[in-house]
């Protein structure tokens, strides 16, 4: 069988398994209706995808350009506290309430020592870190990291060097992080200063190993034998850790999902989840010359479609390994990325590298993908914007404060507004057609209902770039009693963006509530991302 047609056998057995394995329907997407009618969306509160595990909206902070050095810390800034941390930045992200944030990388962390940044100050070495080819001084490592995910209120997902690092040295890093004392690594946090384990839950065992750009790559296989000793060592340690394992960097990559399969061969029953990657472009490479925003802003359902056959690829390994365990998904790096790719620091301290400036159209996008994660509730339990603070980040800093991108406002509704159940919704929307890709809906949705509480928020995408789409919200249900909050995010131009001199040129405006009733009627604008909050028995 050519490497082609394993490709391809793969793919249709991974679409197969995720449907054998989800049995439901897929009323998230919904079905689509030909001309330009109206659009309804069901809402059967009865109808749930399931409970929404709010680590889906993460994020991430690696040493890489301005994200750690000027962006989270900066010792002797006016706005940093007593231990360098920017107040203005901690405090927004305190504010923002992300649940759980990646450290210390992506690529950087395959060649990262963690010895070199604990410990006094004054003796940490600067080393250069050869992934991004900067000087790293060390200033900020593991403590500060978990120090300041208290302050603002995050779970830690912490990174491992499986690289030029080894399971021992990993294994070595969680004794050091959670075991309370008595012990070569524990004695050396004490005598660092940390007294309390850190108590850390979430590790990722190596990043990107399939890419030939990652500090050691090496084979599917190997890499698979190699998380293995991993996890096995750092269970001996703390059994009560969730571990995942490396999956594909994307689907462009050669290896795509034959890599998944392999590694989880050899590592299935050590592991809980497994990675997803992709950066979405609205440039030559993915939509045309001149760029194409209507197929651009579709790509959420690209995203679904990985989940789906990654999610197919564990079933067809968990199948043939006859095991009870479903491992659930990290989608732990995603976001519109194409603008400033170049990564080369030329060997300087925190650089300006993979500054994204973020306009319009990539904040509706961004709540596509908001919509497309709640869809996948069932299967992926943490996913991580990518990244958090000046590195193709919501959020950038200077050195009088910071402003935030388009992107910030449909995330951040995300993390505010999103809890109890995912709904399954049923949409009913007229379509587009794209180059290369089936026909598109115009109106993309979906909700999620608190039972305890009765709060009913519900997220919709208008991908239609020049009128208002009619949308009528049928209620299986008695109707809610009260609009909350109702919000949108639009504007005339798709590349309008914010900036230091005009932080609020794309900023969310009040979307007028509609009068209530079994069947509800919208008119949503053009070029739009919505949020509704309803309050129901």
């Amino acid at each position: 069988m050519t490497p082609n047609s394993r490709r391809s056998f793969l793919k249709q057995t991974a679409i197969a398994g995720t449907a054998l394995a989800t049995n439901r329907w897929i009323g998230g997407l919904g079905f689509a209706q030909a001309g330009s009618g109206p659009a309804r969306v069901y809402v059967d509160p009865a109808q749930k995808i399931a409970p929404l595990d709010r680590k889906v909206f993460g994020s991430f902070i690696e040493h890489l350009g301005r994200s750690v050095y000027g962006g989270i810390y900066e010792p002797g800034s006016r706005l940093a506290d007593e231990n360098g941390f920017r107040k203005d930045v901690l405090e927004e992200i305190r504010q923002m309430g992300v649940p759980v944030i990646r450290y210390p990388g992506g690529n950087f962390v395959s060649g990262y020592n963690w010895l070199d940044g604990v410990g006094p100050k004054d003796k940490r070495p600067v080393v250069l870190d050869k992934a991004w080819n900067t000087l790293e001084p060390n200033q900020f490592g593991t403590n500060e990291f978990l120090q300041w995910c208290r302050m603002v209120g995050a779970e830690p997902l912490m990174g491992l060097n499986l690289g030029t690092g080894t399971p021992e040295m990993a294994a070595a890093l969680v004794e050091y992080c959670n075991q309370e004392k008595g012990t070569k690594w524990s004695e050396l946090r004490r005598l660092h200063g940390i007294e309390k384990a850190h108590n850390v839950k979430w590790w990722c065992l190596g990043n990107e190993m399939d890419g030939p750009w990652q500090i050691g790559h090496m084979p599917a296989r190997e890499y698979g034998l190699k998380a293995r000793d991993c996890a096995n060592q750092m269970r001996m340690v703390d059994p009560s850790l969730q571990l995942i394992a490396c999956g594909s960097s994307g689907p462009g990559m050669a290896t795509y999902l034959e890599w998944d399969r392999e590694v989880l061969e050899e590592c299935y029953d050590m592991v809980d989840g497994i990675s997803l990657h992709c950066y979405y472009r609205n440039d030559a490479q993915e939509t045309g010359a001149a760029g194409d925003t209507s197929k651009f802003l579709s790509f959420n359902l690209q995203m679904e479609d990985q989940i789906d056959e990654i999610a197919g690829v564990c079933e067809y390994v968990r199948a043939r390994k006859r095991s009870r365990k479903r491992l659930w998904l990290s989608f732990d790096e995603w976001n519109v990325w194409y603008r400033q790719r170049g990564g080369d620091g030329h060997r300087q301290f925190a650089p300006h590298l993979l500054e994204e400036v973020y306009n319009l159209e990539d904040a509706l996008l961004v709540g596509g993908f908001v919509n497309s994660l709640l869809r996948k509730a069932d299967r992926v339990r943490v996913a991580c914007l990518a990244q958090l603070v000046n590195v193709i980040a919501p959020i950038t800093t200077n050195q009088n404060g910071f402003f935030r991108q388009t992107i910030y406002y449909p995330y951040r509704w995300a993390l505010q507004c999103a809890r109890g159940d995912v709904l399954d919704l049923a949409v009913e929307s007229p379509t587009y057609n794209v180059r290369g890709a089936s026909p598109v809906s115009y109106i993309d949705a979906s909700a999620t209902q608190d039972k305890q509480t009765g709060a009913l928020t519900l997220f919709i995408l208008n991908r239609d770039l020049e009128k208002p789409r009619d949308v009528e919200l049928v209620w299986r249900d008695t109707p809610p009693q009260k609009v909350a909050f109702s919000q949108v995010l639009t504007g005339p131009d798709l590349k309008a963006f914010n900036s230091f001199e005009n932080p609020t040129k794309v900023a969310p405006q009040p979307f007028e509530a509609p009068k209530l009733g079994p069947r509800t009627a919208l008119q949503l604008p053009p070029r739009s991302y919505t949020v509704m909050g309803f309050w129901c028995d």
